[in-house]
């Protein structure tokens, strides 16, 4: 299993199969932000592309852009999964690869986070993939081959002041994605989670508090993307970006102590 600072150059099988046409690839969170830049990296390599969100009119572009075929669904409806994964299959026939990088945030104390708040985080940033996977790995497991995408986050490494719901629900996706890694060990399914740090797009606009603190500074979508499809063409499975966060997370891991001190000094 790779670590999170290691790459090997080996390159692993492409998802699909060439008697059933070009791969099948299903992203959430498509209509912009990381979902948008995945698409658009993977659809020079002739990937068909089926891409969900709930703008409708940004999914429409994007779609016109890559080639692709929208399929807007609010996941934070507990049929919406469901009825995402109904209309994949019922558009392509197959889902080779699932990229779940659909996602809410919201940030200020937590005995102040509204209920709904809460509910639709919990929802659309870790339901929704447990569902999305339960209900499309079935077919990856008969076809022998498949790749699964969670997009994670560092707040689910090491907790982020201030964003304790947000934190949580990463945290569980990235211990989903460790346990059924092993699950699947040999079954030709692979699971990547991808593990940015701040990412300069309208996710912090949408959680109504822009990003506030001096480091680390948020990276382009287009590098976690390149980190996304790198999941699925190399052997690469829990990708920090940047990756000198793997660092930071190690620091966590094995000194918690000396890991919050630098946190309260450093911000």
């Amino acid at each position: 299993m790779a670590d999170e600072g290691h790459h090997r150059s080996r390159r692993a099988d492409r998802p699909g199969s060439p008697a059933a046409g070009p791969p099948v690839a299903l992203i959430t969170g498509a209509s912009s932000g990381i979902g948008a830049a995945t698409a658009v990296r993977l659809a020079p390599a002739g990937w068909q592309l089926l891409l969900s969100g709930t703008d409708r009119t940004r999914l429409d572009e994007i779609a016109a852009r890559t080639g692709g075929r929208a399929l807007p669904e609010d996941l934070a409806k507990p049929d919406g999964p469901q009825r995402l994964a109904e209309a994949a299959l019922a558009a392509a026939g197959r889902v080779d690869v699932l990229i779940a990088g659909a996602g809410l945030g919201w940030r200020g104390p937590f005995a102040q986070t509204p209920t709904d708040t809460l509910d639709r985080l919990i929802e659309v940033n870790l339901a929704a993939p447990l569902r999305l996977v339960r209900l499309l790995l079935p077919g990856m497991l008969e076809r022998g081959r498949g790749r699964i995408v969670l997009l994670g986050s560092m707040a689910g490494q090491v907790g982020v002041r201030d964003e304790a719901a947000y934190a949580a629900t990463k945290a569980g996706l990235a211990m989903f994605a460790e346990s059924l890694r092993y699950e699947l060990r040999g079954t030709g399914v692979g699971v990547g989670i991808v593990l940015p740090g701040p990412v300069d797009t309208p996710f912090f606009t949408r959680r109504g508090t822009p990003y506030q603190r001096e480091r680390p500074r948020p990276v382009a979508p287009e590098r976690v993307a390149e980190a996304v499809v790198g999941t699925i063409t190399t052997s690469r499975d829990r990708p920090f970006v940047p990756r000198w966060l793997g660092l930071a997370a190690r620091v966590h891991g094995a000194a918690p102590g000396v890991f919050r001190r630098m946190a309260s000094r450093f911000g």
